[in-house]
């Protein structure tokens, strides 16, 4: 265990945050598609914004999570309005927690706990809030700022600088292997949450921790 870790830095999206529980209001608004849609407005979500970093051509993860929403309807060949979509964007303002989240935050509420994410804040604030987190974290940091997605070096460089620490002095934690692969190449400490009990990515990029959920991280209680 590396005692020298001065900052817990959090992912969101299938982190904190179950984006798959997102099928359920699918499903409700057009039967049977439930899955189709969430898996495939959640791929093309995380497509679009490497897509548009590659591009150098930024845009929120609010609107690109909107656009990946148009796109998950047209491939299914679903008929689509303002009114669905718009109730299905609110839909990401309230997804639940995993099961284990509250406890664990809640046992390591003495460290520095921040969020670090992708999402812009006007997705991040209202979801944290809902979730009852708002006094959690001491800082909640989007990307929006510097307009530099993960897994982007500059991305974690701005990061590192709102912390104003040594990189090997923050633990990151993520679910998705591509942002711990980013993390661990800028040099920041990595915990991968692997909740799907994938494999490592094969990058060259060990994690530094894998843990199947949070519960892992009470080991610095």
């Amino acid at each position: 265990m590396n005692n020298s870790i001065k900052a817990f830095v959090f992912d969101v999206y299938g982190t904190l945050f179950d984006v798959t529980a997102i099928k359920k209001e699918c499903e409700d608004l057009y039967p049977g598609y439930g899955e189709k849609i969430s898996q495939t407005w959640r791929s093309k979500q995380v497509e679009y914004f490497m897509l548009r970093q590659l591009m150098v051509n930024y845009a929120t993860l609010y609107s690109i999570t909107h656009q990946a929403l148009k796109y998950a309807l047209k491939e299914n060949k679903l008929q689509s309005s303002e009114q669905n979509e718009q109730q299905l964007l609110k839909a990401y303002l309230h997804l639940p927690l995993y099961s284990e989240v509250e406890k664990v935050l809640a046992q390591l509420k003495d460290k520095n706990l921040v969020v670090f994410s992708n999402g812009s804040l006007d997705m991040l604030d209202p979801l944290i809030e809902n979730a009852g987190l708002t006094d959690v974290f001491a800082q909640v940091l989007s990307i929006d700022e510097v307009k530099q997605f993960k897994p982007a070096p500059a991305s974690y460089q701005y990061a590192l600088d709102k912390l104003d620490l040594e990189r090997s002095e923050i633990l990151f934690m993520s679910s998705n292997g591509w942002d711990i692969s980013g993390a661990k190449n800028f040099g920041f400490q990595t915990a991968w949450i692997n909740r799907k009990e994938l494999p490592v990515e094969e990058l060259d990029l060990e994690p530094d921790y894998i843990f199947p959920d949070l519960t892992g991280l009470l080991k610095w209680r």
